[in-house]
């Protein structure tokens, strides 16, 4: 992988990890457009490696709302009310809801590396992914808050993070969705969204970075990683900034709708390629 197409890809990584329409996908579909070819073992590593530009770009934009959670966990530990604080609350469900992705990502590894390597698989996620944006827009009531959210608001939206462990289905689309269909508004939904995304993708990070240390003159990865990272790290915080108000006043359709026609046009072109 050269600077110049980790370049590309941090930013394309940037954009696609906050914005619903699937980071791995892009991440998939663009080499594929442009002839671009990796080592599949490589290419997963890198992708999964440069989430963590998305993940410092999300820990900078939410700084004063996790400080503020983490001394509700600490004064809930100290007074031995550990669900007393609404922040110690919320960051309890935060954790719980980020359970599930990470046991089903454990257990479902080796199937979604074989996906990664299919245009024609991710191009069909990408369809599922607009249907549930879709679905999500038509069911919501909207009107809750992150306040009154409970434990089997967390564990459903924590169980619709799996389906972002596929290639195609974006983690914050897939989340977003599931909160709007509990009946969050959509901010509050995005922001749930992103704060529960850190635990996952600090671990998946750290599991690559094994993997990392497995692989041939893994060293000479260490450059487009460095570019990829940075990119996403800038081009993330602008994103999130971004999505943020853009989902104060408008819906998930036009998302929806993007999803469909790159889906059907990567799978259109899979079938003809053979």
């Amino acid at each position: 992988m050269t600077l110049f197409q980790a370049f590309v890809l941090g930013i394309v990584q940037g954009l696609t990890e906050f914005i619903p329409v699937s980071s791995t996908g892009h991440l998939v579909l663009v080499p594929a457009l442009f002839g671009w070819e990796f080592d599949s073992q490589s290419a997963f590593i890198f992708d999964i490696l440069v989430q963590w530009g998305t993940l410092l770009a999300v820990v900078t934009y939410f700084r004063r709302e996790l400080m503020a959670l983490l001394r509700g966990l600490w004064e809930g530990f100290r007074h031995r009310q550990p669900f007393g604080e609404p922040s110690a609350r919320l960051a309890w469900l935060l954790l719980l809801s980020s359970v599930p992705a990470a046991i089903a990502g454990l257990l479902l590894k080796h199937v979604v590396e074989d996906a990664i390597n299919s245009t024609l698989a991710v191009s069909i996620f990408l369809l599922a992914n607009a249907l549930i944006l879709f679905v999500s827009e038509r069911m919501s009531r909207f009107g809750r808050k992150l306040q009154n959210l409970e434990v089997s608001d967390s564990l459903w939206i924590g169980f619709a993070q799996i389906l972002a462990l596929f290639p195609g289905v974006s983690r914050s689309g897939s989340t977003i969705a599931a909160g709007l269909i509990r009946n969050l508004e959509r901010g509050e939904a995005a922001r749930f969204s992103f704060l529960m995304a850190i635990p996952v993708m600090l671990g998946a990070g750290l599991v690559a970075l094994l993997d990392l240390s497995k692989v041939a003159d893994a060293s000479s990865q260490i450059g487009p990683l460095i570019v990829g990272f940075l990119a996403a790290t800038i081009v993330g915080y602008l994103a999130i900034r971004w999505l943020l108000r853009f989902l104060s006043q408008r819906s998930l359709y036009i998302f929806a709708a993007y999803c469909f026609l790159i889906g059907s046009a990567g799978m259109i072109a899979a079938v003809l390629n053979g």
